[in-house]
């Protein structure tokens, strides 16, 4: 026997209180005076499954040994233990202004200079961020910024695509930053894009302090490549590609 209650709720009613009392987040769709055959409508918000974005890199030369492991979807953890104590300081603003998680370890034959150690630590980090992301489903692919530093302001675009190349127009006054070679900027910036599969645009539009200038190339990269990793959510899951496909070439 109903109760008088539950005469005035009805059967749709009474479903969507069974379900809310289940614990599940959305309500059925199911009309309130639906009747007993009616048909449920499909979740408004499917969940797309995403894949654990995540990669470790072993490189081991006569010249050098590193390690790097990234975190695309990290908090911005860096913890940076190589040698040239410069580009420890830039790994950093990568991991904090692209929100990465990044472990970078590396020894290297830094009595001769910083070349080899730079070079591969930049040619690890590229492999690494291409294997974490896979086949590149559902990212923004491109991404572009401009960071100023003071008087510095540095403008980066970039587009993974899969094709490597770099064009940089810096113009840094000083030959060193305390003992780090200026030069190195952009040979890190040409060994990422190639393992990466980046295209990469780097333009210095102003500045006069050398460390300025880099530390605002280094920001504006990384908050490049943070949009550029991003999940578009209207492309659910497909390639920002026309032909379907993003792999180096």
């Amino acid at each position: 026997m109903l109760t008088f209650t539950q005469f005035l709720q009805g059967p749709g009613l009474q479903r969507r209180n069974h379900v809310a009392r289940c614990g599940r987040m959305k309500m059925a769709a199911t009309p309130v005076h639906a009747g007993p055959h009616a048909e449920a409508a499909s979740p408004i918000d499917p969940v797309i499954s995403r894949p654990y974005r995540v990669a470790t890199i072993w490189r081991k030369t006569k010249e050098t040994d590193v390690e790097v492991t990234i975190n695309l979807d990290g908090t911005g953890i860096c913890k940076a233990d190589t040698p040239v104590g410069f580009l420890n300081h830039m790994l950093d603003q990568i991991a904090s202004h692209g929100l990465f998680d990044l472990t970078v370890k590396a020894k290297g034959d830094v009595w001769i200079d910083d070349h080899h150690t730079v070079e591969d630590i930049a040619l690890a980090l590229g492999t690494a961020l291409s294997q974490a992301l896979g086949d590149r489903k559902g990212i923004h692919r491109f991404g572009e910024f401009s960071a100023p530093l003071d008087e510095a302001l540095t403008h980066v675009v970039l587009d993974l695509s899969g094709r490597p190349h770099l064009s940089c127009n810096l113009a840094i006054p000083a030959q060193r930053i305390g003992n780090f070679d200026t030069e190195l900027v952009e040979h890190f910036f040409m060994s990422f894009a190639n393992t990466s599969g980046t295209t990469l645009h780097i333009r210095q539009l102003a500045g006069k302090n050398s460390h300025h200038i880099v530390e605002a190339t280094f920001k504006a990269f990384a908050r490049a490549l943070r949009r550029a990793c991003e999940y578009d959510e209207r492309r659910a899951g497909q390639i920002a590609s026309s032909k379907g496909v993003l792999t180096q070439q």
